[in-house]
């Protein structure tokens, strides 16, 4: 049996937020629409076991009914935590054969980056719905087909961006849409830590497609756009690497800076070498802010001068019920692929600008 380790070690593989939605309530093989939707998760990580594991213990609308994994022992041990038959535990060379079982409705796709294109489109074409890990991949082209595939299967795509599910980040979205303080003007934003010693496909480019600025930078691009609800037009991007010996393959520290229509100017910071963690939005009469910003727990932030403190709640298991209801047809999709998309654009401009040592334009 090849193993996960294995596995991954020889693998190399529009802008709009108009939802892709199913042609029917769920798939032509789901459960009835008062039932659990079946979801299956492929790839049983860290953020499988640490977070998306739990989370749907905590769904009302989901219940995991198998598993994709390398390591036959490991699924079997999720199959009896989770109460689903070990024969719908599949490898990565049986996954096509999950297009025959009934009883899974939703794949989400907790791979290396450079894997998401290839099993989304996959799983597209088993005729299930698809959830994916962010990045979306790891390039533009793979985007669009990864949204062609789903379109053309009749399923939803969605990207895990978790933190739209999340109550500061809600709030703070709401604090910019309400102009509370006044319009926005500028964003400061910085997500990274310290990831020495650290073994593992993250710091290999031909599985990663990248360093900090596809691991956790994205997070400071997604609340970059959700707070201006604009796109930005002009990107310029500088690289640093301290430890040139220890970041041969990915980035490791990028600066960048987002310019919107409107005028507003985010600047951003990405790294594997610095613990940084906040954002920071100043406006006409004031700012706004969380500090931790984007964590799983303990994020706290300012509005004014008054305190934010909201308590933690699971969002990945109402991200995951989200995207059944859009599924039925009863919500209008938050996170669909297209979004995945812009951010990996944006991405790909801020490369281009580290590149180029210049300016970049973007064209919407």
């Amino acid at each position: 049996m090849t193993t996960r380790r294995d596995f991954l070690r020889t693998a190399g593989i529009g802008a709009g937020l108009t939802a892709i939605t199913g042609v029917s309530a769920l798939n032509a093989a789901c459960n009835p629409i008062n039932e659990k939707a079946g979801v299956a998760l492929v790839g049983l990580g860290n953020y499988a076991s640490g977070q998306l594991g739990p989370a749907l213990k905590e769904t009302n609308l989901c219940r995991l009914a198998g598993v994709v994994t390398g390591d036959r022992e490991k699924g079997l041990r999720w199959s009896e935590e989770f109460g689903f038959d070990a024969s719908h535990i599949y490898s990565y060379e049986t996954f096509d054969q999950i297009a025959e079982d009934d009883s899974i409705d939703l794949i989400y796709v907790v791979l290396p980056n450079a894997m998401h294109a290839e099993y989304v489109i996959r799983a597209a074409q088993a005729g299930k719905h698809v959830m994916t890990e962010k990045p979306m991949a790891v390039s533009v082209e793979e985007c669009d087909r990864m949204i062609e595939a789903c379109r053309e299967a009749g399923v939803t795509l969605s990207v895990g961006y978790r933190c739209h599910f999340e109550p500061h980040n809600q709030e703070m979205m709401k604090v910019a849409a309400e102009q509370r303080l006044g319009a926005l003007k500028l964003i400061d934003t910085g997500f990274g830590f310290r990831a020495f010693g650290y073994d593992n496909w993250r710091f290999h480019h031909d599985l990663a497609g990248g360093g900090a600025l596809m691991d956790v930078g994205i997070y400071c691009i997604q609340a970059a756009c959700y707070l201006t609800n604009e796109l930005p037009v002009k990107v310029s991007a500088q690289e640093v690497k301290t430890y040139p010996d220890r970041f041969v393959d990915v980035d490791e520290t990028i600066l960048f800076q987002l310019e919107f229509p409107s005028g507003i100017i985010c600047n951003g910071s990405t790294s594997y070498a610095v613990n940084t963690h906040h954002l920071d939005v100043y406006c006409e009469q004031g700012a706004f802010g969380l500090s931790p910003a984007f964590g799983y727990d303990g994020l706290q932030g300012y509005i004014g001068q008054e305190k934010l403190e909201l308590g933690q709640i699971r969002e990945q298991a109402l991200h995951m019920d989200h995207v059944i209801r859009c599924i039925r047809g009863e919500e209008e999709l938050k996170t669909p692929g297209e979004m995945g998309r812009r951010d990996v654009k944006i991405i790909e401009a801020i490369y281009q600008a580290v590149e180029s040592a210049s300016t970049v334009a973007l064209t919407w």
